[in-house]
């Protein structure tokens, strides 16, 4: 937010090298609310470990069980496109997503290795730029105070 432009870099891992600390800790941020969020436990929503259903996220509501101020869209199914869906068709849409993220994650993997060790990929040999920073730190600072790579 100090006004620097947004860089030019076309390599993903060197972008997320370039995006500021602040604006890292406020992506993990959220996704730390929303990790919080989905372990709670209400009345309309069961913990998927106290007999719930697992992948069932409990809604954004406002009030005495929700948060303090009303949000506009709850995060699974904002405009209620699948309100009238039968179960056979949710049950077919869970696979479907379950597997599309999957198949994105081995993407995510495969791009990260040939980008790590070139040559790793065939298929993506000379497509993908190579990185020689770390690409399980998310930080350029080290917090723990342990060196990168031990």
């Amino acid at each position: 937010m100090d006004g620097t432009p947004f860089p030019s870099e076309t390599n993903p891992p060197a972008l997320w090298d370039a995006v500021s600390d602040d604006a890292k800790w406020q992506i993990f941020s959220l996704i730390a609310f929303l990790e919080f969020w989905s372990e709670l436990s209400t009345p309309e929503h069961k913990h998927y470990m106290a007999g719930g259903k697992p992948g069932d996220y409990p809604d954004f509501t406002s009030g005495p069980n929700g948060l303090p101020h009303p949000v506009p869209f709850n995060l699974y199914d904002p405009f209620k496109l699948s309100a009238n869906k039968s179960e056979e068709a949710k049950e077919r849409g869970l696979l479907v997503e379950i597997n599309n993220g999957r198949l994105a994650m081995l993407g995510i993997f495969g791009f990260v290795s040939e980008q790590v060790a070139s040559g790793s990929v065939p298929a993506l040999s000379g497509i993908v730029q190579p990185y020689s920073g770390e690409v399980m730190a998310p930080f350029t600072t080290n917090y723990l105070g342990i060196p990168f790579g031990v």
